[in-house]
């Protein structure tokens, strides 16, 4: 289902990351697309989206209402015409493939740390700088602490996965020895 969702949302955040760099307005058009995703998120709203008996235009101008005059006028068309194509349950991956569009426009690469321990500010820099040059520009850094490592530290980047855990050696070891 995940996977489908994402090829629904993907022309429409291609042509909507399209216009925005045509425009200038890259990140106006990441606040719109953020804040219709928010709202089209709302549990309540959620379930009138997926609610077939729902006229789909009852549900769209619920969502211009809530947004007002937050949306950029094409963000606003935008969201018409997914909602004639009866596409509203895309908003929230549409604006998902829109910023990492955006990151990686920008030569910023996100990348999400997961050690076994508190990582300081200094150890942060430090990694922050390695990342930068392994992967050619800046790197925009998320820490997490996760005991369940044991110890070490897992970098994902993208599809990108260095696992120097404890426990991913225990998996590996495990696996090798199951052959």
């Amino acid at each position: 289902m995940a996977g489908d969702i994402t090829t629904i949302a993907r022309p429409y955040a291609e042509a909507a990351f399209a216009r925005a760099r045509e425009t200038g307005q890259l990140d106006a058009w990441s606040d719109s697309l953020a804040l219709l995703a928010a709202v089209t998120a709302d549990p309540q709203l959620a379930a009138q989206i997926g609610n077939p008996t729902v006229p789909r235009e009852r549900v769209r101008d619920i969502i211009l209402e809530v947004c007002a005059d937050r949306l950029l006028p094409e963000t606003a068309n935008l969201l018409r015409l997914l909602a004639q194509n009866a596409r509203l349950a895309a908003i929230p991956e549409i604006a998902r493939l829109f910023e990492v569009s955006r990151v990686s426009d920008q030569g910023v690469r996100h990348v999400l740390i997961r050690s076994a321990f508190e990582v300081g500010p200094d150890q942060q820099e430090s990694l922050a700088a390695a990342l930068a040059r392994r992967f050619g520009g800046q790197v925009d850094l998320e820490v997490e602490t996760d005991s369940a490592l044991i110890g070490g530290i897992e970098i994902r980047a993208g599809d990108l996965v260095i696992d120097d855990s404890v426990r991913g050696k225990i998996t590996q070891l495990a696996h090798a020895l199951q052959l």
